[in-house]
């Protein structure tokens, strides 16, 4: 069980990047918001792209950009990755001229557009995607093959983004606020994208598919699937009313799909309980079964649990609670609230999305099975944690720091909820941070500045002690002639966690130092809660 989330971790490391100071020029070019991407703002994408080239493994098509001129300039970066090819673009009828700096594409206009302006470019693109050595980890294009010989084409491209495969602004922190997808597969298939399904043509190629989202959206999110689909329909009241649920599996997984499906109605009463609405009604919700094991597609998610539960049958956790339920369902629908709702602006703060996805999990155990079921749960996830090196890296270089960002994060978070020891108070904070941050991009210390007001207590010490280190604080002990003496070690400066304990029958709240403290205590055994995510050590 161990190794298997050691996999899963360093495939993240191997997703993102690792932490180094030795960076090139292409990682500034793909993780920097600079001049050529700060003065324009995306606010819709139109797709057009065709997957009739199965053989060759090619796709060609186009992508318009429409986008707010915030300041007047004339150099644009667009991004699509090698070895993909831009054709052409088009700008008023005119072919614009641009040069090419590895995954970077210059665009020049001849003169700057008007401040507040709305101005569109239309790219023209073709190529061989980069494809998945094993996804959705080491990511790209999918061209698999359904238990038919079917072909059954997907992308999953979070660490590389949606440059691998079509040309945009390339960076978390600009998302279009809507987007039209378009997609030609070959006759007899299906084309299943995000958001709401807008019609069907048929061409000389095959089929055409349109798409469309309302919402504002993570590109690494706009994902085409393909295959021999079929469509479960079904619905679910909500806090916002009544929210479409789809479900597109492939033809022979329809009977077992249906029934499987069922746990999605509680995921989601429990979320929008503990998390707040749904964040995108207007695009419905849809599980969409895929040829790798699933990733938090908006309004789209990608599911390839094989309808078994736990991971893969497994329980992440090790405590028998995993297996009560399906993990990508789970995990990946809870994306939709972090990381699709919120999304981090850099993909150094990427704990925003997985710290607190993975902390949903545990939160749905509760929902299921009780409080201490899913404090068991989260504990027991522990195990996995390497702390090989930070969760948050360095910025503007598009690297992520270390995979403890799920279970070290939820842990983090977990600890936090004990601290705060008021259920309405915790639950409040997670409904407001959908709420302040509805549909925005975010920053660490935008997350940070929230919870200290809202909870009015400073976390910050707690944030950079579980974020910006690898050190697990360590609560050192002693008991001597009815006092017990305590103290922090192996944590930053001012570490301030208090922590709830047992006092002869009689809760009582500690506020260790890094100084030695003293109190007087009842007994001679101390524990501290499991909850909390520290070591405790007695010393002479």
């Amino acid at each position: 069980m161990r190794r298997l989330l050691v996999i899963i971790i360093l495939f993240y490391a191997a997703h993102v990047g690792s932490q180094t100071t030795n960076y090139s020029h292409a990682d500034s070019l793909k993780g920097n918001y600079s001049k050529a991407r700060a003065w324009w703002d995306v606010t819709h994408y139109s797709l057009d792209v065709d997957y009739t080239h199965y053989l060759d493994s090619s796709i060609s098509g186009s992508n318009s950009i429409t986008f707010k001129v915030l300041e007047p300039k004339t150099r644009l970066q667009i991004d699509l990755r090698q070895p993909m090819v831009i054709d052409s673009i088009l700008y008023e009828n005119t072919s614009l001229p641009f040069t090419r700096d590895g995954n970077a594409w210059f665009v020049e206009f001849k003169k700057p557009a008007q401040k507040n302006s709305l101005q569109k470019i239309k790219v023209f693109f073709h190529g061989k995607p980069t494809v998945a050595k094993n996804p959705p980890w080491d990511g790209g294009i999918i061209w698999s093959k359904d238990k038919n010989a079917d072909p059954w084409i997907s992308i999953a491209c979070q660490g590389m983004s949606a440059s691998v495969w079509f040309p945009c602004k390339d960076h978390m922190a600009d998302e279009p606020d809507s987007a039209k997808m378009v997609y030609t597969c070959l006759k007899d298939f299906t084309a299943v994208g995000n958001g709401r399904f807008k019609g069907i043509n048929v061409t000389d190629k095959g089929f055409t598919y349109s798409w469309e989202v309302k919402n504002s959206i993570n590109i690494y999110n706009i994902i085409p699937y393909i295959g021999k689909y079929v469509n479960i329909k079904d619905t679910v009241l909500g806090k916002n009313g009544v929210l479409d649920l789809d479900y597109w599996v492939l033809n022979h997984n329809y009977e077992k799909a249906k029934v499987h499906f069922k746990q999605v109605k509680s995921m989601l009463h429990c979320f929008e309980d503990w998390l707040g609405a749904y964040p995108f009604y207007e695009d419905g919700y849809k599980l969409v079964e895929a040829p790798f094991l699933g990733m938090e597609h908006q309004s789209a998610i990608a599911y390839g649990n094989n309808f078994v539960t736990g991971y893969k049958g497994r329980d992440l956790s090790g405590t028998g609670w995993g297996l009560k339920w399906d993990f990508i369902i789970v995990h990946e629908s809870g994306h939709e609230w972090f990381g699709n709702n919120i999304s981090a602006k850099d993909v150094a703060d990427n704990w925003i999305h997985e710290s607190f996805t993975a902390y949903s999990e545990n939160l749905y155990v509760e929902y299921l099975f009780g409080k201490k079921a899913g404090e068991e749960y989260v504990v027991g996830t522990r195990k996995e944690v390497l702390n090989d090196k930070p969760i948050i890296a360095d910025y503007n270089v598009n690297m992520g720091g270390s995979g403890d960002l799920y279970y070290k994060g939820a842990n983090m978070l977990h600890s936090m909820r004990l601290v705060v020891n008021n259920d309405s108070i915790w639950k409040e904070m997670l409904r407001g941070l959908s709420k302040k941050f509805w549909h925005q991009t975010v920053t660490t210390e935008e997350i940070e500045d929230f919870m200290k007001v809202f909870l009015k207590y400073d976390f910050q010490k707690v944030f950079d002690q579980y974020l910006r280190t690898t050190k697990i604080p360590v609560l050192e002990y002693r008991i001597v002639k009815g006092k017990l003496m305590y103290r922090w070690n192996n944590c930053v400066e001012k570490f301030n966690m208090p922590l709830r304990i047992d006092n002869g029958g009689k809760q009582q709240v500690i506020h260790p130092k890094q100084k030695w403290q003293k109190m007087p205590f009842v007994g001679t055994e101390f524990a501290v809660p499991v909850g909390y995510y520290i070591k405790v050590e007695k010393v002479n």
